[in-house]
């Protein structure tokens, strides 16, 4: 089964039930599904800071595993994650991800669409 985690609950959401269940059991090899995306939304961004041990970690999983890591563009760009990059053609703002692990990316739903649309998402899981 493919999934996606959006992660828009602020508190231990992050810490505990990502840096303590997930993402360890994505470490092992033991998630038992596969995980295809992860949405970052308000101070949930913050985990994926340039420096981060949880961040860092969640970057060596994705790369090694090709799981998309999203923040939500204006959830970094207030967090000093993301700065204005450009005006699209349809006149969306278009930010690049700053400060960030390696890998990191910003966009917003339609990107997130975009970007997961061809994988096959069996469930979207949001915490």
């Amino acid at each position: 089964m493919k999934v996606a985690y959006v992660f828009a609950t602020a508190g231990q959401t992050i810490d505990h039930v990502l840096g303590d269940m997930i993402l360890p059991q994505l470490e092992a090899g033991t998630h038992g599904a596969d995980v295809v995306g992860m949405f970052f939304f308000h101070d949930n961004t913050y985990a994926l800071r340039e420096d981060d041990p949880l961040g860092q970690r969640l970057a060596d999983v994705a790369a090694d595993q090709d799981v998309l890591l999203m923040l939500c563009d204006q959830c970094a760009a207030r967090r000093g994650l993301a700065e204005h990059d450009r005006t699209d053609k349809h006149g969306r703002d278009r930010y690049e991800a700053t400060n960030t692990v390696e890998g990191a990316t910003v966009g917003c739903f339609p990107d997130l669409y975009d970007a997961l649309g061809e994988v096959g998402i069996d469930q979207v899981i949001t915490l």
